[in-house]
């Protein structure tokens, strides 16, 4: 039977679509397990503080569905079809290389009408979620629970009459519990004095090459550059006690770091000349993948989750402002979240406690560990025994 392009393209969309039910939850409880326990760290998968553990934020940790129902499945098809059959052919070929590439592509907006809403039961899905919860998270309820990436047209618009539908242009809306879980707390491993914000990555250990990566400065340019536009941060990457590479600075609002990426433009961190020959190394950084993207937006800095495993966080401005710890927060793949908050850092420079006072204070640095994490609950005390990770110090001037 002949068929058109356009049925052609609409079948490998559907064909593309994200495992649901119980497939899910098993890719899931996979990508956990190799992600925040990989390597045969006894707890690992559990230590970190999930964001929004119970409430369905991640997956394979809350809100789990069984395998849909016939019905229901074939009703999310019907639906799905007649979406997309709605769409032209240039609009189908794009959102199925976004989808085929998991976003690492550099895909166009997917315009729709903003208010053609689609029922599926008896709720109904404005088309940007419906297209997430098909070709992203099936467990999706509501668009208070994703975020539009920035470098997405609809970025910004409140009630735009058009609205992006390309699913890789969103990301899961990572949030956080109050108040976190005891077994979670990490005690402030303060580095760096108040009175030098733009110091060298605080963990001493500056080994590594001489490597000057795409956009990157020496150190002594990051901090004396008068000339020229300031950098908001700058970025240094480590394996273990080694720094590799130079400092990275960041001028542009957003900065993806990747070790692979189709059409990646940033930091590559696959560029770096590392001399590490341990297999535990060798096997994370292969892991890094689509790596992050880290973006300087109105409330704040957010970082995206662009790889396939989960990412650990420990920023100050994640944390209660009245604790004397910090968290490591677990990312899983696909979700965002606010790592840094510029009015909360100013606010916590000058706390009223005399003691906290008295300690240096990190509160500009952002710690990122791909793929392990690291605290009382892990066997990797301190995040310079991480096989790679990132140290981001932002500009307080």
């Amino acid at each position: 039977m002949f068929r058109t392009k356009r049925s052609v393209l609409v079948r490998r969309l559907w064909r593309s679509r994200a495992p649901g039910g119980e497939e899910e939850e098993e890719e899931a409880a996979a990508g956990g397990g190799r992600g925040g326990g990989g390597g045969g760290d006894p707890g690992e998968a559990d230590a970190a503080h999930v964001c929004g553990a119970g409430r369905g934020c991640c997956p394979g940790k809350g809100g789990r569905a069984g395998r849909a129902p016939a019905g229901a499945e074939a009703e999310l098809k019907a639906l799905t079809h007649a979406v997309l059959k709605r769409l032209k052919e240039r609009q189908l070929e794009g959102l199925l290389h976004a989808v085929e590439s998991r976003g690492g592509a550099r895909t166009p907006c997917l315009l729709l009408p903003a208010k053609a809403d689609s029922r599926l039961g008896q709720h109904w899905y404005p088309l940007p979620v419906l297209l997430c919860k098909v070709f992203r998270w099936p467990d999706l309820r509501h668009c208070s629970q994703v975020k539009r990436l920035c470098g997405c047209e609809s970025y910004g618009k409140a009630h735009p009459e058009l609205v992006c539908c390309n699913p890789h242009h969103l990301s899961r809306l990572c949030e956080l519990e109050s108040p976190p879980p005891p077994y979670s707390r990490y005690p402030m491993d303060f580095l760096k004095p108040t009175d030098c914000p733009d110091s060298v990555p605080s963990s001493t250990e500056t080994g590594g090459t001489n490597y000057l990566a795409p956009g990157g400065l020496s150190d002594s340019q990051v901090l004396q550059e008068p000339g020229h536009r300031s950098h908001w941060c700058v970025v240094a990457y480590w394996e273990e006690k080694t720094r590799v590479g130079r400092l990275y600075s960041v001028q542009e609002p957003s900065l993806d770091i990747f070790y692979d990426l189709p059409q990646g433009n940033g930091f590559c961190l696959g560029q770096l000349n590392s001399d590490n020959k341990s297999q535990l190394v060798q096997k994370v950084r292969s892991k890094i993948g689509y790596g992050i993207q880290l973006t300087k937006e109105v409330d704040g800095v957010w970082v995206y989750n662009r790889s396939s495993y989960p990412i650990f966080i420990k920023s100050a401005t994640l944390d209660n402002p009245d604790s004397r710890t910090l968290l490591v927060h677990k990312v899983f793949p696909g979700f965002s979240i606010k790592a840094f908050d510029y009015e909360k850092a100013y606010s916590l420079q000058r706390p009223n406690d005399h003691e906290f006072m008295q300690q240096p204070w990190t509160g500009f640095t952002v710690q990122i560990s791909f793929v392990k994490g690291w605290g009382q609950c892990y066997t990797r005390q301190f995040i310079s025994s991480c096989p790679c990770w990132l140290e981001v110090i932002f500009n307080n001037r």
